[in-house]
């Protein structure tokens, strides 16, 4: 499910018990704007057993930087999960863990280069008669698979933290804050997560939440044909719950109306 930046790190505010606690100290939703509002970047939605069930890119965060280098070229790459990573030499926005994502203009599809994936990347790169050569570089968008693995992950570590917490009965983990990105959480009666991941200054989030799990009782549950704890396919669904996204972003805070 989630990818965290390399400079990410979990940060729980002291004392540990205002990021991991009981949910009967959950607030109220609030419906007064934040004044400094930005993303929702994705939304998530986990079953019981820890399998994702439904996500959505909502505004993702993949900045991508392209260059024109020389040869021989600064940068070390190394293939890894069919992707060529910088390992080392990071520079000019270029940092160790992105991925090779286009050359010349030409995309990137793991070692092949073009829409024919005729054209091996690192004999391109080798080629010293093919310099100056633009290369991009970026976080790839993630498969189906790594989501579904992340989504499992995170459902272990929520139950780690309900262990962890010094509090009685908690709810386990529902805020994960990094320097890129809040991870918010809610676990409803039921099991199921909902997760939203937004920029660090989005407001009204508790609301966001409650408001995603009456979409999912509305027109999730109350579907003949949908099956419990099954992956969500409803139109009707992905359309109120874009609605409700944008309108967050807007105002700094879903009002429930």
């Amino acid at each position: 499910m989630l990818s965290l930046p390399l400079c990410s790190r979990i940060r729980p505010s002291p004392p540990l018990r205002n990021n991991i606690h009981d949910n009967s100290e959950i607030s109220a939703p609030s419906t007064q704007a934040h004044p400094s509002a930005m993303v929702i970047y994705s939304v998530f939605v986990v079953n019981k057993a820890g399998s994702l069930i439904y996500h959505n890119d909502h505004s993702p965060s993949r900045p991508e930087v392209e260059k024109t280098f020389g040869y021989p070229l600064e940068l070390t790459l190394k293939l890894q999960d069919e992707r060529l990573l910088v390992i080392f030499g990071q520079r000019d926005g270029i940092r160790v863990g992105h991925t090779l994502l286009a050359i010349n203009g030409e995309d990137v599809s793991g070692t092949k280069l073009g829409t024919d994936n005729e054209k091996n990347v690192m004999d391109v790169l080798n080629d010293q008669s093919n310099y100056p050569i633009s290369i991009k570089f970026g976080r790839p968008k993630l498969s189906s698979n790594e989501r579904i693995m992340l989504a499992s992950m995170f459902h272990s570590l929520f139950a780690i933290g309900s262990q962890l917490s010094p509090e009685p009965r908690s709810s386990g983990i529902e805020v994960l804050e990094t320097d890129a990105f809040k991870l918010h959480c809610f676990q409803t009666q039921t099991g199921i997560k909902f997760i939203v991941l937004t920029d660090p200054r989005q407001g009204g989030v508790d609301a966001i939440l409650h408001r995603l799990h009456e979409l999912y009782a509305d027109y999730a549950l109350k579907n003949s044909f949908y099956a419990l704890d099954m992956p969500i396919r409803c139109e009707l669904f992905d359309t109120s719950l874009q609605t409700a996204l944008e309108q967050a972003e807007k105002s700094g805070v879903y009002s429930g109306v």
